[in-house]
């Protein structure tokens, strides 16, 4: 049957195919949340500069600013030049303490833990982090599991950097967010 379809009929199926294969999740997140959508993405620049693109996923329970701890959801990150984990985990933590998250000495465990877990990245490598409600947050390096801090309020802070309405980030945010509630 598909052979009899004509060619051009066939080009916009097999785009179309493309199209909706490029909206699926990939499958370290599909294996995390089941079932998981795109929200939102945006690009995060520093003083002009390119620095990563993000992909906010979540499942069918979405997510809500009022309950930000009610559901699973990731964070992708895809840099955009490279990148030493090192600096990424101090970026992290410097973050935590304009929002104000934490103790000190929470940030400066916390700032630890990130320096062993987060390599060095270059451009196109993928960081994905995990929220994973009442446990605390598990990370990927390009599909590929890195590792996770077992540490509820850690994982809280460390996405409250993108999502808590406070971020210094609230353009990235919006991009994130626009289909983030909950479906039935």
């Amino acid at each position: 049957m598909i052979a009899r379809l004509p060619l051009r009929l066939l080009g916009l199926l097999s785009g179309l195919l493309l199209a909706v294969s490029a909206l699926a999740a990939p499958a370290h997140i599909e294996m995390e949340i089941p079932a998981a959508r795109l929200s939102g993405e945006g690009t995060f620049r520093w003083f002009g500069l390119h620095i990563y693109d993000a992909q906010l996923w979540v499942g069918k329970r979405g997510y809500d600013a009022a309950q930000p701890e009610a559901a699973p959801l990731a964070l992708d990150l895809q840099y955009a030049r490279a990148l030493n984990g090192r600096k990424i985990a101090e970026s992290s933590r410097d973050q935590l303490d304009k929002l104000q998250i934490g103790s000190a000495q929470q940030r400066a465990e916390w700032l630890e833990k990130m320096a062993a877990l987060f390599p060095d990245v270059q451009a196109g490598t993928h960081i994905t982090g995990v929220f994973l409600p009442g446990l605390g947050a598990r990370f990927y390096l390009d599909g590929k599991r890195l590792g996770e801090i077992a540490d509820p309020a850690f994982a809280r802070g460390f996405f409250a950097i993108w999502l808590d309405p406070k971020t210094t980030a609230p353009h990235l945010r919006k991009a994130l967010l626009p289909d983030a509630p909950a479906r039935q």
